[in-house]
């Protein structure tokens, strides 16, 4: 028969760990900082490049400086995700919240994704009601959650494929959603997709898994909400909601 003894509780010292999390936050910080320089260099010379009164680009040149400028691309977007989640870590987010209209952080996400969804052909509809409250937010930081989702269901469409984004106001909150008709996500990783640097297998897509776990980060530190309903086969349909003041 066992007979209770009592109770045996382990102490460990993680201030090592603590002190090993930081510097790795501090690193990342300056790694970014110092990456944003060159290829901002890089940026500057293709755009000289493509000016004609440097000189005109055969088809086969004009092919490759598109290639490095996408790439390009990719890499500030990287760095950039990199130093909003350093932001996160150190406690350094601050929200500069303004009384905002939800159409206008559609509109900035239409906006800053129109050259992707024109290269992937993808016809994007806007359903928004007549009337919807305002929203007292960071436009900043919730308008880049939105261009993140609308990039992302671009990327995971078919070419040609249709995207809606809109909004509505249901129970004293605002829903901002972005739905596409792609291959969807399965069940099993509809909460992993949120954690950082997580990818889902067998996803071909490039990118950092920063960018949701950066949004879930943005879209919380305004006491909002960010889900996804998913089925595979059927699309994804993304959702970031605020409470009405």
């Amino acid at each position: 028969e066992q007979k209770y003894v009592g109770d045996l509780i382990i102490l460990k010292n993680i201030t090592e760990f603590k002190e090993l999390d930081s510097a790795k936050t501090t690193f990342i910080s300056t790694i970014s900082h110092e990456l944003k320089t060159p290829i901002a260099a890089i940026m500057m010379s293709l755009k000289l490049l493509e000016d004609q009164r440097v000189g005109q680009l055969n088809e086969e040149q004009f092919s490759l400086t598109e290639s490095i400028k996408e790439n390009s691309d990719r890499l500030l977007n990287i760095t950039g995700e990199l130093l909003k989640l350093t932001q996160v870590e150190t406690g350094k987010l601050t929200l500069s919240p303004k009384v905002t209209k939800p159409i206008e952080l559609i509109h900035y996400a239409l906006s800053a994704t129109r050259v992707l969804a024109e290269r992937f052909g993808c016809n994007i509809e806007v359903e928004y009601p007549e009337k919807i409250s305002k929203l007292f937010v960071d436009s900043e930081k919730i308008a880049w959650v939105i261009t993140n989702l609308l990039s992302n269901a671009i990327h995971y469409s078919k070419e040609n494929s249709r995207i809606i984004i809109g909004a509505y106001e249901e129970d004293k909150r605002v829903e901002i959603f972005v739905q596409d008709f792609g291959k969807g996500i399965d069940p099993r990783y509809h909460q992993s997709i949120f954690d950082r640097y997580f990818r889902v297998p067998g996803t071909k897509v490039q990118g950092s898994g920063l960018g949701l776990a950066i949004s879930k980060d943005f879209v919380e530190a305004h006491n909002g909400k960010i889900r996804v309903d998913s089925e595979v086969g059927k699309g994804s349909r993304f959702t970031i909601s605020f409470p009405v003041r």
